[in-house]
């Protein structure tokens, strides 16, 4: 990320937004005040640039890019350390077939599981990302989100994905959220911080365009759809939303922040489609694992399946990647 800020300080909001969260009234005037989404407009961009028609050289290198951003993730009460390893291996050698194939950005898993990620993926650059703040519903005590924000850490997570509290977004009780992003981030220190939206419960394009500058006011690195346990989850119009707040963000403040949508993405061609978003929404330099993720646990398995057929010229099957 280009942006840095001391592990035990609260980010300073960008000079040119600084009086924006003043206080509880100037942070709603700013909110409500940002341009209204167009319903129709936006998802018929999002159909629109769905359909663009990607092939050849173009399709395998949208297929490595997209691969190299998956935050392979496992989020299951009955997650194992057996587990962790497994999918940390696979995290570092995706087709073990296949030299050439990239490695995923990071291994995403509950904090009491963040060591044997560490363990299992020391030396490689393949980051541990651990969800925190009472993931999936976020419905506990700020200290208690604080505690397990610093315990994931403790263990070793350089990534922490925390959940809004949406109970108080849809109040209207902006600054307490905005309070609590900045807490979190300050108990993060140096790990980055993914600001989840829960976008499927925010119900308006609106409210996902003032969750996401409210989680960038705050210090969020990413700003991310979900937490893949709420339908919908990821779509392409809500990620479009988003792609444009990072984009806007950057015009007025000069500083990059990432996206992530997870949950729901499946398919390599899915996958391509928010690539093309990526480009034509926010533009070319957000096409790094540093400014874009996937939040997924079986997408993996088809960009495996789709790069073989690249490469093979022909359909390889399931039987030759691990399935999850």
């Amino acid at each position: 990320m280009t942006t840095t800020t001391s592990p035990n300080a609260a980010p300073d909001t960008p000079a040119p937004l600084a009086d924006v969260t003043r206080d509880e009234a100037s942070l709603r005037r700013f909110l409500h005040g940002l341009p209204g989404v167009d319903q129709v407009g936006v998802e018929q961009r999002a159909a629109a640039l769905g359909t663009r028609s990607i092939k050849k050289d173009a399709k395998r290198w949208a297929i490595d890019t997209a691969i190299s951003m998956v935050d392979l993730t496992t989020l299951e009460g009955a997650d194992t350390r057996g587990k962790v390893r497994g999918l940390a291996a696979k995290a570092l050698r995706p087709d073990p077939e296949r030299q050439d194939c990239p490695r995923v950005a990071a291994v995403c898993v509950y904090p009491d599981m963040v060591e044997a990620a560490v363990d299992a993926l020391k030396g490689s650059a393949v980051h541990v990302a651990s969800v925190a703040t009472g993931f999936p519903s976020g419905r506990t005590s700020r200290e208690v989100k604080l505690a397990d924000t610093r315990l994931a850490v403790e263990y070793g997570a350089d990534e922490v994905d925390m959940v809004i509290d949406r109970g108080a977004f849809l109040e209207g009780r902006y600054m307490d959220v905005f309070d609590e992003i900045r807490a979190i981030k300050v108990a993060s220190g140096e790990a980055h911080l993914k600001v989840i939206l829960e976008t499927g419960e925010l119900a308006t394009y609106d409210n996902v365009r003032r969750a996401s500058w409210l989680a960038l006011l705050a210090g969020g690195d990413f700003i991310k759809t979900s937490t893949g346990k709420v339908s919908p989850a990821a779509t392409l119009p809500v990620t479009h939303v988003m792609l444009q707040a990072v984009h806007d963000w950057h015009e007025q403040t000069g500083e990059l922040r990432g996206v992530k949508p997870a949950g729901g993405i499946r398919t390599a061609k899915d996958a391509i489609k928010y690539l093309v978003a990526v480009h034509e929404v926010a533009g070319e330099q957000w096409l790094t694992p540093d400014l874009f993720r996937f939040g997924a646990s079986s997408l993996l398995n088809d960009l495996l399946l789709q790069r073989r057929t690249q490469v093979d010229g022909h359909y390889s099957g399931p039987d030759y990647v691990t399935v999850d």
